[in-house]
């Protein structure tokens, strides 16, 4: 039996399709359907190991748990990692197979994904109740559409209803309605059955005239207005922002347990991967997270975080051209605590040796631990289990640099020397006790009496965060005609809407 299925596209980036399709998923598991996420080509440099050992977006691994589904290739069989302006790893069902420049995928590799993409979710409505894709950018690309794998060029192959999201706080929205729907092909507009207001301010009242006007214009309703929620961060394909920190300062905060704050700062490295590791700081009551990129800023700092990067030797080099790197050596000296994860604790060693990645060959790191980096073709996919400061530890691996370490204590698989520590293992700080632990040496380190608060379950948060999705969902959108989307597929007759794709 095939399982029915949904498109949700966006007028333009960011304008909500990633929270969207995580609250239609959790808003439908809790109807009891059994339900999966898909996206079919996805770029971020945002990306989370499954147990299988294969790399797929943070987004769609944030989507199975709303769905309350174990992530798979199958839900994100194309994942592209830019390493430039101009070019991307291509990762395929988990794994990388190379390196193409975007004239490159477009002019002819995305077109030979088309059917693998299709397999991957037809394999998926075979299995699941329902299927929530979701779009990328916007389906409106015009120039992309003939090697479009991910939006209409999907919908059409799979006969997919599609529902617009539009972010009407950024202004517009009507106008990106319309614009939308009329530079579709007629066949593609068949498919697009309506649309969804986000981000919405006021009196609801007040808009429907609008909605009523894009009515007439379009022949299409508006499935639900979803008002602004403050706090509702999650796993974003990309962006510079700390998710949970958000949710922090817009609620009612518990105070910190101890007398002081403890003040994060996280080096905002180029081509930066994985930001998402310093969320579960950020939830922590009484902690302090923002990005940085001046030397100064990490003057009052309690600890600096060196994250995760797609670009080693760049990253390194950014470093020591703004001054950082010596700021991070001077730290060290001083016992001042720095955490380098993955990428940051590469660029933290004494040596890379890189003809890879970026294929400088040799360089030397800025010597912060005693360790030599080489990188290695086969990238490295794993999800450990280890033990730190006392505590069990999970995490995920995502890197082509292999880690000799020399020296220092052993500190998951990196290593520690005194107050700088360094580790390839993302998604570390999750493990509740471990981060508590963690906290605990860097207060001791920086001389703050900040206590951990003893209750904070950084899953318990997420998990609250997907509800309130689903409640976005459930409360502000016509889940009645959702569902016959969902089952039925696109309403018949809708109107063209001039003039179409040129």
């Amino acid at each position: 039996m095939r399982g029915g299925g949904l498109l949700v596209a966006g007028t333009t980036s960011d304008a909500g399709k990633s929270v969207v399709t995580a609250g239609i998923c959790r808003w439908l598991v809790r109807k009891g359907l059994k339900v999966a996420p898909f996206k079919g080509q996805n770029m971020s440099l945002n990306s989370f190991v499954t147990r299988e050992g294969a790399e797929i977006g943070r987004a769609q691994a944030m989507q199975a748990q709303a769905a309350r589904v174990e992530p798979s290739a199958l839900m994100n069989p194309v994942l592209l990692k830019p390493g430039s302006d101009r070019s991307s790893q291509v990762v395929l069902m988990g794994k990388p197979v190379g390196e193409l420049s975007a004239r490159g995928y477009h002019g002819g590799r995305q077109k030979e994904l088309f059917e693998p993409v299709l397999a991957c979710l037809e394999e998926l409505r075979s299995t699941y109740d329902a299927v929530i894709c979701e779009g990328a950018g916007s389906p409106a690309e015009i120039n992309l559409r003939r090697t479009d794998i991910v939006n209409m060029g999907i919908a059409r192959a799979a006969e997919l209803p599609v529902v617009v999201v539009g972010d009407i706080d950024r202004g517009g929205v009507f106008a990106q309605f319309f614009g939308t729907t009329a530079l579709l092909a007629p066949e593609d507009q068949r498919l697009v059955a309506g649309y969804l207001v986000n981000k919405f301010r006021g009196d609801v009242t007040l808009l429907e005239p609008g909605l009523d006007m894009l009515r007439d214009l379009t022949g299409r309703r508006t499935y639900g207005v979803l008002p602004y929620a403050h706090g509702l961060g999650i796993d974003e394909e990309d962006g510079l922002r700390v998710s949970l920190r958000g949710a922090v300062r817009e609620s009612v905060v518990a105070p910190p347990v101890g007398e002081d704050v403890l003040r994060v700062a996280v080096c905002a490295v180029p081509l930066m991967s994985n930001f998402t590791d310093v969320d579960a700081l950020a939830a922590e009551p009484g902690v302090v997270v923002r990005f940085v990129d001046r030397p100064e800023e990490l003057v009052d700092a309690d600890l600096v975080v060196v994250p995760g990067t797609r670009g080693t030797v760049k990253a390194l080099a950014w470093l020591r051209e703004r001054g950082l790197g010596d700021a991070l050596a001077r730290r060290a000296a001083e016992g001042r605590p720095v955490l380098g994860i993955c990428g940051g604790f590469q660029a933290m060693s004494e040596h890379i040796e890189d003809e890879v990645e970026s294929k400088a060959g040799s360089v030397p790191g800025l010597g912060l631990l005693p360790v030599r980096v080489r990188f290695a073709v086969e990238k490295t996919l794993a999800r450990p289990v280890g033990e730190a400061l006392g505590e069990r530890v999970e995490g995920y691996e995502i890197h082509h640099g292999v880690a000799e370490v020399l020296g220092g204590e052993p500190f998951l698989d990196g290593c520690r020397v005194g107050a700088v520590w360094g580790t390839h293992w993302h998604g570390s700080l999750e493990s509740d006790a471990f981060r508590r632990a963690f906290l605990r040496e860097v207060a001791s380190a920086a001389g703050r009496r900040f206590v951990p608060a003893p209750d904070t379950s950084f899953g318990a948060l997420r998990e609250d965060q997907l509800d309130r999705l689903g409640d976005l969902i459930e409360e502000h959108a016509d889940t009645d005609a959702l569902l016959r989307l969902i089952e039925q597929g696109p309403p018949e007759g809708l109107p063209f809407v001039p003039p179409g794709a040129p």
